[in-house]
């Protein structure tokens, strides 16, 4: 089952980690986010932390920018950084922030290097052990978590073009005026990607969305 051959964002990158299986790089965030939570030292956490940033820097620059741009993931750790100082202590908040922004890091570099189709095919194959119970469909779970990668960012690219029409034509953001077009664009592809999948036939002739 293929969906696609380009990555999450296409910027006509190449590079050491778009050449990694997708398996790996799943398992290695996974590993990586058992490894930040497993320790309170600093010392080992601003390793860790070095350690992907400078990966990040060097291997896929597109994802280090990406990352910053993500406004609203920011100030959600930046929120959850200011409360727990207040809350615990400096030394809690530092490590809260060296353990986030690692691992939104990390998992921003693996959306940017791996294509939605291999997302789906690697998500569907480690769901197969779960298909045998009878309690779950492996390939709904590889769709369902590629769909939301696919929306995603294509939510926050329509948010920045309808904001700068808006500031194009002068007019001040406001809810009312931003939900609407967003709403009707995000139903358009859903349409679209929805009638790609029935032609497709990802899901048989008796399962389609």
């Amino acid at each position: 089952m293929t969906m696609g051959s380009r990555p999450v964002t296409t910027g006509g990158e190449t590079g050491f980690l778009y050449s990694v299986r997708p398996a790996f790089k799943l398992c290695t965030l996974f590993v990586l986010s058992i490894a930040l939570f497993s320790t309170h030292s600093l010392l080992i956490l601003g390793a860790m932390s070095g350690i992907v940033f400078v990966g990040a820097l060097v291997m896929c620059p597109s994802a280090l920018k990406q990352w910053l741009c993500t406004w609203v993931l920011l100030l959600t750790i930046a929120v959850v950084v200011i409360w727990t100082a207040f809350a615990i202590s400096m030394e809690a908040a530092l490590i809260t922030l060296l353990r986030l922004a690692s691992l939104s890091l990390f998992a921003t570099m693996v959306t940017v290097t791996t294509s939605i189709g291999q997302f789906i095919d690697t998500i569907t194959n480690f769901a197969r052990p779960l298909e045998k119970t009878g309690l779950v469909n492996a390939r709904d779970i590889g769709l369902a978590i590629g769909l939301v990668i696919r929306f995603v960012p294509d939510v926050q690219a329509r948010y920045r073009a309808v904001a700068e029409a808006h500031r194009a034509r002068g007019l001040k953001l406001r809810l009312s005026t931003i939900i609407v077009p967003m709403v009707i664009g995000t139903l358009q592809s859903a349409e679209e990607i929805a009638n790609a999948i029935d032609a497709r036939n990802i899901r048989g002739p008796q399962e389609k969305l």
